[in-house]
């Protein structure tokens, strides 16, 4: 991870200089019970006392850590400057602050990790946000603090090559683990039997899991399943006629892929697709090419998803209830702008233009009658030009046979 967060480190200099703020402070204690996700970009390790990472428009990067965090930190050397402090981080914070922002008459502007708009750039909690400002009381840095979710979700966001390399490994890897749910699902089997298939899988393999591996993988089978979010159930079994559908995501070097699949399960007599399955698989997959071509950097998030759900809904088909991607890097679920419709519970997320170096699902689905859910979920990089498939779509189901 050494040269991954040298790289992000570069990254954040130039970000928090196109930002305008003096300053982004990261502002944490006690990172090993539940820390900041912003820090596996900064920091690797530990930090216990209340430490405050900075970087400035000027590009320095200063760390103001307890003492005990100072030399792991130092000997580390992604940081120009560690200021250790022992009884409390007001003062050296505050001197640090003043010696790195230049004093122009205005109010400083200091970027620190809230957000109302991204669960993943708001690590900083309210009761530590309430000892920021006292630290920062009586100084001409007082008032001066606002949301660095700008440049966190940037830095999220552009992904470095490497990054694109561990999620291609992680997409790899989940690719494996397809093939093999193939060979191993049969008619009788219940979802349960498939999840702890895969789940002896991802063990032997030393993966993790892309979300909670009570729900990772997501297993359907038929009509009767737990549509969503669901827990695969030990009683519904795959059965002639059925749709097989997996939601699938693991992590291969700190990186994760999250996936969808399906396969159909033919009745004795039938050789091939019915065709309502048939129809249903060419308005899904048709759906998400739609949203791949209007994926261009410059468009907002809701536009790309408003041209799949046109597609679909055009095809006859009920819209899906969910956004049509999400970002995908560290985390399945990464934060920043979504390829999702301007509903409430997205926020602004929706409004936030596309960006050369995110990577993305393309994602949605139909139920079927009698059949199940037909999903797919591919993964793309936004380029200059467009798009480019970091996966090899499904445009067909595979027969599924005793």
């Amino acid at each position: 991870m050494q040269a991954l967060i040298e790289e992000k480190l570069a990254q954040a200099k130039r970000l928090v200089a196109e930002s305008g703020v003096d300053v982004w402070l990261t502002f944490v204690r006690e990172i090993a019970e539940g820390g900041d996700l912003v820090l596996p970009f900064l920091v690797e390790g530990g930090l216990t006392w209340q430490s405050a990472l900075m970087v400035t428009a000027q590009g320095h990067c200063v760390a103001v850590v307890g003492n005990y965090d100072a030399e792991p930190l130092a000997a580390a050397g992604h940081w120009q400057e560690i200021v250790p402090y022992v009884q409390g981080i007001r003062a050296p914070l505050v001197e640090t602050l003043e010696r790195l922002v230049p004093d122009t008459g205005r109010k400083p502007r200091i970027a620190v990790n809230f957000s109302v708009n991204d669960d993943k750039a708001d690590g900083l909690s309210h009761g530590m946000y309430l000892l920021l400002e006292t630290y920062l009381q009586g100084t001409r840095f007082a008032g001066g603090l606002e949301s660095a979710e700008a440049i966190a979700m940037a830095l999220r966001g552009r992904k470095t090559p490497d990054e694109v390399r561990r999620i291609r490994a992680a997409i790899a890897e989940t690719d494996r683990l397809i093939t093999e749910i193939g060979d191993f699902a049969r008619v009788g089997q219940s979802e349960r039997q498939v999840y702890d298939f895969v789940h002896g899988r991802i063990a032997a393999r030393g993966l993790g899991y892309a979300w909670d591996p009570t729900g990772d993988p997501i297993v359907n089978t038929g009509p009767d399943s737990m549509i969503g979010h669901g827990v695969p159930s030990s009683t519904i079994t795959i059965a002639p006629g059925h749709i097989l559908h997996i939601d699938l995501g693991v992590v291969k070097e700190d990186y994760s892929s999250d996936m969808q699949r399906c396969w159909y399960v033919p009745q004795p007599q039938e050789s091939g697709l019915p065709e309502d399955v048939r129809r249903a698989v060419a308005a899904v997959t048709g759906a998400i090419s739609a949203g791949a071509e209007a994926l261009r950097p410059g468009t907002p998030g809701w536009q790309v998803d408003a041209a799949a759900r046109s597609f679909l809904t055009s095809a006859g088909y009920p819209e899906y209830l969910h956004a049509l991607g999400h970002q995908v890097g560290r985390l399945a679920h990464d934060g920043g702008g979504i390829l999702g419709p301007r509903w409430e519970r997205y926020g602004r997320t929706p409004e936030m233009p596309v960006e050369p170096g995110q990577v993305y699902t393309l994602e949605l689905g139909v139920i079927l009658e009698g059949r199940g859910y037909l999903g797919f979920e591919e993964m793309v990089q936004v380029t200059d030009a467009g798009c480019l498939w970091l996966t090899e779509r499904q445009r067909d189901l595979p027969l599924l046979r005793e």
